[in-house]
C-alpha cells in the first residue's frame, strides 16, 4: 500500500513538472537559459524516478505471485508425502521426501533471485551510475559553458532512454505489463519475435482460434512454461528453426513448442531426473499440474525436441 501511495504522490510531482517543462519552453524567452535547463532536467529526472518506482512495484506484484505458486507447490508436496511413504509408512522417510522438495523449490528460488541481481547489476544500475556522474557534469556546465551543456543533455536523454529500455526489458523478463494488459497470446507474440531477432533463427508463432482473454492462472503458466521451453531450445538445442503453435478452443488450451534442434535421449534424461534435476522440466511439469494440465515432451537425438502443453480453461 505504501508503494502505491508513493506512486500516486509521485505521479503528481511528474504532473506538476510537466507543467513547469511546459511553460518554461513555451515562454523561454522570460527565462534564463539555466532556468530552463533546469525544468528539462527535472522533469526528465522525474520521469526516470517514476519508472523505476513503477519497475519495482511490477517487480512486487511477481514476486509475490511468485510465492503463491511456490506456497502451492509445498503444499502439494505435503499432500503427497503419504503417496511416497515406504510400505511400512515410516514418517521418517516420508519428511526425508518432503526436506528433499523443499531443498528443490528453494534452491529455485535462490537461482532465480541471483539471475534477477546480476541482470539488474550489469544492467540498469550500472547505466543509472553512469547517469548520476553525467549529471554532475552537466550541473556544472549549465553556467560555465551553456553551448556545451545543450549538447550534452541531448546525448544525456538519450541514455536516459537506453536506461528505460533495459528497464523495460527486464520487467517483460519478470512479469510483462503486457500478460495483464493485451493477454497471452501479444505477450508470446512479442517474446517469439523477440527471440527471433535476439537469437538469429527462424521463430514463428502461429494461433489456431480465435484470439481472446483467458483466466490470469492459465495466461501466467501459459506464458512461463512457454517461456522456459525457449530458454531450453536456447541453451542446449542448437536450433534453427522453432515453431510456437497455439490452439485456443472452448474449454482448453494447447501449445506445442517444436525446434529442429540437436534433440536428447530422453528415456536416459527422465532417468536421471531422480538424482540429477532438471528444474526446467520440472517447474513446467509443476507449473502444468497446478492448473491440472498435461505436459509431454518428445525428442530423439538429431531430430529435435517437442514440448507439448495442454490447459483446461475453467
Amino acid at each position: 500500500m505504501r508503494l502505491l501511495a508513493g506512486l500516486d504522490l509521485m505521479a503528481e510531482r511528474v504532473d506538476d513538472a510537466d507543467i513547469v517543462r511546459r511553460h518554461v519552453l513555451r515562454d523561454h524567452a522570460r527565462f534564463r537559459a539555466s532556468d530552463v535547463e533546469a525544468a528539462i532536467s527535472r522533469c526528465h529526472a522525474l520521469h526516470l524516478e517514476a519508472s523505476l518506482a513503477r519497475a519495482r512495484l511490477a517487480h512486487c506484484r511477481m514476486w509475490a505471485k511468485e510465492l503463491r505458486y511456490w506456497h502451492s507447490l509445498l503444499k502439494t508436496t505435503a499432500d503427497q508425502l503419504d503417496d511416497h511413504r515406504a510400505p511400512d509408512g515410516t514418517l521418517e522417510e516420508g519428511l526425508a521426501r518432503y526436506r528433499s522438495a523443499s531443498r528443490q523449490v528453494f534452491q529455485i528460488i535462490e537461482e532465480e533471485r541471483m539471475r534477477i541481481a546480476r541482470d539488474m547489476h550489469d544492467g540498469p544500475a550500472q547505466s543509472m551510475s553512469n547517469l548520476v556522474l553525467r549529471a554532475e557534469i552537466l550541473e556544472r556546465l549549465v553556467d560555465r559553458d551553456p553551448d556545451r551543456a545543450k549538447a550534452e543533455i541531448q546525448s544525456f536523454k538519450d541514455s536516459m532512454k537506453g536506461v528505460l529500455d533495459e528497464t523495460r526489458d527486464l520487467i517483460f523478463d519478470l512479469r510483462p505489463m503486457t500478460l495483464d494488459d493485451l493477454g497471452v497470446i501479444p505477450t508470446l507474440r512479442r517474446l517469439v519475435n523477440e527471440y527471433k531477432e535476439r537469437e538469429g533463427i527462424e521463430a514463428r508463432l502461429s494461433v489456431i482460434g480465435t484470439e481472446r482473454r483467458l483466466p490470469p492462472e492459465t495466461e501466467g503458466a501459459l506464458f512461463r512454461i512457454v517461456k522456459e521451453a525457449l530458454v531450453n531450445v536456447r541453451k542446449h538445442a542448437h536450433a534453427k528453426n522453432l515453431d510456437v503453435l497455439m490452439n485456443l478452443q472452448s474449454h482448453r488450451v494447447s501449445a506445442v513448442v517444436k525446434d529442429d534442434g540437436d534433440g536428447f535421449d530422453l528415456a536416459a534424461v527422465e532417468a536421471r531426473l531422480a538424482h540429477e534435476p532438471h528444474f526446467g522440466i520440472i517447474s513446467m511439469r509443476e507449473r502444468a499440474d497446478l492448473e491440472h494440465g498435461q505436459l509431454e515432451v518428445l525428442s530423439q537425438v538429431g531430430r529435435g525436441t517437442e514440448v507439448r502443453l495442454t490447459l483446461p480453461i475453467v
